[in-house]
Formats: C-alpha cells, sequence, structure tokens
C-alpha cells in the first residue's frame, strides 16, 4: 500500500496491507520509494466523499490548509465543477482515474454512508477514512466484509480521523495539537485523542500518527490491528492505548502485545470508570454488558499484560515520559 524512507534504520520503506483480516508489514530497502507512513503521510492524495456539503467542506478547507494533499472530491451530480479550488467528480471511480487518488475521507449522510465505503472500495481506494456518525449497524455489517474481502483499511466510522503531524492530517481533528515526534495514538475518542497528544507534547515528546478508530460497535480496524500497526513502525518508539467501556477490543490488544513480547512501551487508559453497567454513555452509546467491559476490569487486564495505566486523562503524559524514562 505504500512505503516510506526510515531516517533512524537501514531499512528505507514499508509496506503494509491487509491480507485474511491481519495487518502486515514488509520492509525492503529500495532508494526510489514514495514516502509513507502509518496510514497516511505528505504524499497521501486524498479525496473527500461529500465534498460540497457543510461538514465536508469545512473540514476539507482545513486539511488543505494543514499541508494535506486534497486533490478532488465527489459530489454526485456536481461533476466537472470546483470546489474549494480542487475537481468536483460525480463518483469515486471518476476521481481515482483523474487524479490518482488512494486515500478517501466521507463525510456522507449515516443513511448513505455505507454504501459510499463500498464504492471507495470498489474505486481501488485502498485506505478509508469515515467520519460520519449514526450508520446504520445493519449497513455496516454489508460494508466491514466488503472492504475485508477487496483488501482496503477502513478507519471509523464515527472516528475524528488520522493525522501524521507535519505531514497530512485526514480528519476532523485540531491539528495544532499535534506536535511531531515518536509516540503514536491509538484511540476510540476523538477528544481524548486530542487530549493524549496535548499530554504528550506538555511531556516534552511529539506524535508519529494518531489513529482515531471510532466508537461504533462495529468498526473498520480494531485497537489491536492499530496498535500492530503502530508497533511494526520504525518511527514509532512507544504507543498510548486509550479505549473505553463496552467490547472486548483493548483486552484483546492488550493480550496481543504481551504474546509478542511487549516490544515498545504501551501506556493505557480506559474512560468511562464511574459508568453504571446497563446503561448507554456517550454518543458513541458505550455500555457495560458483562464483568470484563468495565473500565476497572480492563485497566487490571491491561497491567497484568505490562501495559502501564494511567488513571486520568491528565496524567497520560506524565505516564508515557516515565515509561521512557524521561522527565516530564
Amino acid at each position: 500500500m505504500g512505503c516510506k524512507p526510515r531516517s533512524n534504520s537501514k531499512v528505507e520503506c514499508c509496506f503494509f496491507l491487509l491480507k485474511g483480516g491481519r495487518f502486515l508489514l514488509f520492509l525492503c530497502e529500495t532508494k526510489n520509494c514514495a514516502s509513507m507512513s502509518v496510514l497516511v503521510n505528505k504524499n497521501s492524495k486524498v479525496i473527500v466523499q461529500g465534498f460540497t456539503g457543510t461538514e465536508g467542506s469545512f473540514h476539507a478547507q482545513q486539511m488543505i490548509e494543514y499541508g494535506t494533499q486534497v486533490v478532488g472530491g465527489v459530489t454526485p451530480g456536481k461533476g466537472g465543477t470546483l470546489h474549494l479550488e480542487r475537481p468536483v467528480f460525480d463518483s469515486v471511480e471518476d476521481a481515482v482515474q483523474k487524479t490518482g487518488a488512494d486515500t478517501s475521507i466521507i463525510f456522507v449522510p449515516p443513511a448513505f454512508a455505507a454504501d459510499a465505503i463500498m464504492e471507495a472500495a470498489d474505486a481501488g481506494i485502498k485506505v478509508i477514512i469515515a467520519i460520519t456518525e449514526g450508520i446504520p449497524v445493519a449497513d455496516m455489517m454489508r460494508a466491514k466484509p466488503y472492504m475485508k474481502e477487496r483488501g482496503c483499511i477502513l478507519i471509523g466510522p464515527n472516528c475524528p480521523g488520522v493525522i501524521t503531524p507535519g505531514e497530512a492530517k485526514v480528519g476532523i481533528m485540531p491539528g495544532f495539537v499535534f506536535k511531531t515526534g515518536r509516540i503514536g495514538i491509538v484511540s476510540k475518542s476523538g477528544t481524548l485523542t486530542y487530549e493524549a497528544a496535548d499530554q504528550v507534547a506538555k511531556a516534552g515528546l511529539g506524535v508519529s500518527t494518531a489513529i482515531g478508530i471510532g466508537g461504533d460497535p462495529i468498526i473498520g480496524t480494531s485497537t489491536k490491528q492499530a496498535v500492530e500497526l503502530l508497533m511494526n513502525d520504525p518511527e514509532t518508539d512507544a504507543i498510548i492505548m486509550i479505549g473505553e467501556i463496552g467490547g472486548n477490543y483493548e483486552a484483546e490488544a492488550a493480550r496481543w502485545i504481551r504474546e509478542t513480547g511487549n516490544k515498545k512501551p504501551v501506556v493505557g487508559f480506559i474512560a468511562g470508570q464511574t459508568a453504571p453497567p446497563g446503561r448507554r454513555m456517550g454518543h458513541a452509546g458505550a455500555i457495560i454488558g458483562g464483568a470484563d467491559d468495565t473500565a476497572a476490569a480492563k485497566m487490571r487486564i491491561m497491567r497484568e499484560n505490562g501495559i502501564l495505566v494511567a488513571e486520568s486523562p491528565a496524567e497520560i503524559g506524565a505516564t508515557m515520559a516515565k515509561a521512557l524514562g524521561v522527565t516530564a
């Protein structure tokens, strides 16, 4: 899917793809590679689905101002026009053929968003980031296996996106919060992604790539899969893993980290520590459905698997500095 020269490694680039439901990393020493980091970078060619809508317009403008290579967008019926000085296309297929786009961000209403995801996959887009909140679960049950069959990576839905600071912002996050560095962030919460980035900066550190995986019941990329990408990234020294009550994503990731040898320091935080069982919390509807779904249980599992746990968001940066043995 892509490659990136590695400044601190003899290996000059890496490729990753989705095969059989797993992320795989391949290393090479080819000197004439285009730059590529985890998921997005300065060479990513991005299109915006729902380009001319209110949300699509606002965030596309923000991405352009950040320096992201937004090469156009898709709004059916408006093909052939210009918007934000970029071409508008009637279909993703047309956009890919005319621009060479390899990444898409989706701001399409919930009722049509799953179809937009599958359209991007059909057109050959390999990194698809769905911001849309409220996509029906039944629609995502169709879209997720569709993505898997076509070897695409889907981030989201109901997520803040992905950012490689100083290179590309493909999402809705405030870019100024993210400072360039070597700490990877994986989070189910948009707001806590920003808080973690701020805490990392206050600790004198910075971020390699931050991945907001989304908080919906069915998402394209799990916590473990996102952590695996960062664990295999030579330009990421340590990882912050932020979860919340409900589901088993964090426990699965924690056990995988231990099974693979705790190769990099990981700091964990779980939101929803005061949430009562059986009640949906937050806009993503997180719910405690069993004994292992509570924040306390997830924090215990993290600790049992060698992860340093921050008790509150305000401690994330200091805990990471401790994990790396530096003074915050």
